[in-house]
This record gives C-alpha cells, sequence and structure tokens, in this order.
C-alpha cells in the first residue's frame, strides 16, 4: 500500500464506528475530524465528499461482518456446526461483531428511502449471507449430513430473515429473550434435518 492509500484506509476504518452508530444523516465531518485528528482539507484530499466516504465505509463495515462470519464458520468442521455458528456469533446483540451493531440493518433502514447507492450494497451484503447459508446446507446435503428433499435456498432465507428480524428486536427491547427463542427455533428445524 501506498502511504495515500494507508490513510484513506485509516479514514474508513476510523471512520465506520461513527457511521454505523450514529448512521449517514447523523454523522457529521467534524466527528470524521475528531476520530482521526485530521483536518478537513486533508479528508477531502482522500475522499471528494462525505458521499464518497460514505460508500467507502458501507462497503468496509460489509467486508469486515463478511469476513468474520466466514471466520467463525470455518472452524466447524460439519454443516450443522457452521449453521450454528452462524446463529451463535448473532446471539449477543450487547456485544455485536461491529461497534454499532449490524451493517446490514443500520444501513439498510437509513437507506432503503433515501440512497439507491447505499440500498443497492446492502442488498449485496444481503444477498451473500443468504447465499452463504444455502451453499453450507447444499454441502451438508452433498456429504450426507443432511436430508436431500432440504430446501437449502428457503431455509437460507428463513433463518436470515429471523435472525435480522430477532436481532434488531433485541436491540430495540434491550434484552435478548426473543433473539434466544428464535435461535433455538433454529437449531431445532437443523436438527430435524440431520441424517
Amino acid at each position: 500500500m501506498t502511504k495515500a492509500e494507508r490513510t484513506r484506509q485509516f479514514i474508513i476504518e476510523q471512520s465506520a464506528p461513527l457511521f454505523n452508530t450514529k448512521g449517514v444523516a447523523g454523522t457529521a465531518m467534524s466527528d470524521i475530524m475528531q476520530a482521526t485528528k485530521m483536518a478537513k482539507g486533508g479528508l477531502y484530499g482522500h475522499f471528494e465528499s462525505k458521499e464518497e466516504l460514505t460508500h467507502a465505509v458501507v462497503d468496509y463495515c460489509l467486508g469486515a461482518l463478511g469476513e468474520k462470519i466466514t471466520a467463525v464458520m470455518n472452524k466447524q468442521k460439519t454443516a450443522k456446526g457452521k449453521l450454528f455458528a452462524y446463529l451463535d456469533f448473532l446471539s449477543s446483540p450487547e456485544n455485536p461483531p461491529l461497534q454499532g451493531g449490524c451493517p446490514m440493518i443500520n444501513f439498510g433502514i437509513e437507506a432503503d428511502d433515501t440512497n439507491t447507492i447505499i440500498n443497492q450494497k446492502v442488498k449485496k451484503g444481503m444477498d451473500w449471507s443468504v447465499n452463504r447459508i444455502a451453499d453450507v446446507i447444499t454441502e451438508g446435503v452433498g456429504n450426507g449430513e443432511f436430508h436431500t428433499s432440504w430446501n437449502a435456498k428457503e431455509f437460507a432465507i428463513k433463518l436470515f430473515t429471523m435472525m435480522e428480524g430477532a436481532v434488531m428486536i433485541a436491540k430495540v427491547m434491550g434484552n435478548n429473550n426473543n433473539l434466544h427463542i428464535i435461535i433455538k427455533m433454529l437449531k431445532t428445524e437443523i436438527e430435524s434435518q440431520v441424517i
């Protein structure tokens, strides 16, 4: 990396928790200046606008979440273990994988009617998540771990949407009771597919 590329990456990494916690509209350039200890001119030397920085931050947050999910799942040997690891990874919204919580929820809700570029980035992240879950199920069916009649894509959509909704509800309610009920239900359904 060149010095300019390292500085650009530093700005993204320092800005990401701000955007993911306060939102795009709630994050001011003065917040970014304070977090990076850089002058406004220095920031604009690397990003033409707050919008350009926002797009880079969204990419960074979604990428970081995907890397963490992949790392947790890859520690498991079985498809069932990978699915359980995914569920357990998201089981504590009070201790989220990224500061500020799930970027798909945070950026998705804020951008759904206001920013088509961010909305498309979040959709891509959601598609990746569903496909990753479906691939694990397909792998489990292929290696004889799960019943061949299990519809990987349908269950992946179910698991993903139930977990994202449950994580949001846990954050709003201030407790994990409902989230743990959803996780238990999903684990029971996964167990029912094990041969």
